[in-house]
């Protein structure tokens, strides 16, 4: 069965309901997507533009060998991939992935399920030559942040050492964004890493990866740090470099044209699951979070009376000494901390009040995707453990939608001629 273009979008979700309204019946679309049946049919009727968010979700409703038909836009890799919270919003603006690289077995296992294209996901990239990664236009990548050894390049040009990023990022897995740029030369590249990356060792690391990426590989970079509070109820500050390689390309970007809503637009009350009878019945959670019978969220998820003392007495503990550690506790109308890797220990980042007659609660791996800005199509195969840890570590997919957009007008092929010479940034 071959994909019919109708929109003459390579990734339109109205070709994809299409596609699948061929094999599945419109009340079987509406469970797999978790709406109602009058929408799937407005949706096909054109009446309402279904959200480029139910693609990954329609995809699993087509065989594997369903390819897509008509050339992308532009192709691009996910390189520490985690469960694709980039990959998503890059597709959405007429992207194609061509390959994949996410070391954790866990989350392949969700990225995976989340994104059925055919092609394997590759583990551990320092393993892969980078002369077998396709041919791409843009590189993604959230890679982690890893300690530089810095040395003059002085005393290396004395031991005839080279310099650049071949020895100063090497053994870090910034290198191997590098090498694969240095073999590819694709036109963009975005990274995203910590807010910390800019003052890591008194800002010399990151003076290691912008020579790297400038001087060392010709690209022109731009850089800011962007808070996902204004697009979800969570403070989550995270630095985003954005490089292109032909400098027309690079000066027609501009972090200012990014739309920033306000702070505290949208609170915690959004994410919730809400215990009015109104919460959607998600047929692939199977009521692992929430009780519809019973309306309420899972039982399970409600602290201790003793893990609610430990955490209270810990956090007078370190009130008495002047220090900030402790709990956050907040309720539908506030905004959150930051969501970690390490909430699964005890949740004590973010834990929601649900008065004085009962302990808190942690959030619910559902609610974990909802802050994160994934819809409720994404599906979550692991553990609660595992699903923490992937949330904790993804990317605020609202971020990276609008940063997409405000890239794509540069990744037009009628500006971006790859035969065009490399035009070296100044530092």
């Amino acid at each position: 069965m071959a994909l019919v273009l109708v929109t003459g979008q390579p990734n339109s979700a109205l070709d994809y309901l299409l596609a699948a309204r061929k094999t599945k019946t419109q009340a079987e679309v509406a469970k797999h997507l978790g709406v109602d049946v009058r929408t799937i049919r407005r949706w096909q009727t054109g009446e309402v533009e279904p959200p480029p968010y139910i693609v990954p979700a329609l995809q699993q409703l087509l065989p594997l060998e369903v390819p897509l038909h008509g050339e992308p836009d532009f192709r691009f890799i996910d390189l520490f991939a985690g469960i694709g919270g980039i990959r998503t919003a890059f597709e959405n603006i007429g992207g194609r992935c061509v390959f994949t690289s996410e070391w954790d077995a866990y989350a392949q296992k969700t990225y995976a399920e989340n994104h059925r294209d055919g092609h394997p996901i590759h583990g551990d990239i320092t393993q892969v030559r980078a002369e077998d990664v396709p041919d791409h236009d843009v590189l993604l990548a959230g890679f982690p942040c890893q300690p530089f050894s810095i040395a003059g390049v002085s005393k290396k040009n004395a031991l005839g050492r080279a310099h650049g990023f071949h020895d100063e990022t090497q053994g870090t897995l910034f290198f191997d964004i590098c090498r694969i740029i240095e073999a590819k030369q694709p036109r963009a590249f975005l990274l995203e890493n910590v807010k910390n990356l800019l003052s890591h060792d008194k800002g010399r690391t990151f003076d290691v990866i912008r020579r790297a990426l400038t001087e060392d590989l010709g690209y022109h970079i731009h850089y800011r740090v962007i808070d996902g509070e204004h697009f979800v109820p969570q403070h989550r500050e995270r630095i985003l470099v954005v490089g292109f390689r032909e400098a027309d390309a690079a000066a027609a970007f501009n972090w200012d044209a990014l739309p920033m809503p306000p702070k505290r637009t949208r609170t915690l009350k959004g994410i919730l699951h809400r215990t009015d009878g109104t919460e959607p019945d998600l047929s692939w959670d199977e009521g692992r979070f929430f009780d519809h019978a019973k309306k309420r969220v899972q039982p399970k998820y409600t602290l201790t009376d003793h893990l609610w003392a430990y955490l209270q007495a810990y956090a007078e503990k370190h009130r008495a000494a002047g220090n900030g550690f402790g709990f956050g506790l907040v309720g539908p109308n506030d905004i959150a901390r930051t969501l970690s890797a390490r909430y699964y220990k005890d949740g004590s980042e973010i834990l929601i009040d649900q008065g004085k007659r009962k302990t808190p609660r942690r959030l619910t791996p559902r609610e974990c995707a909802r802050l994160m800005g994934f819809p409720d199509t994404f599906r979550i195969p692991v553990s609660d453990t595992r699903a923490y840890k992937q949330f904790g570590n993804s990317v605020v997919v609202d971020v990276m939608a609008h940063v997409a957009k405000l890239m794509q007008p540069m990744l037009n092929a009628d500006i971006l001629e790859p035969e065009l010479p490399l035009i070296y940034a100044t530092a």
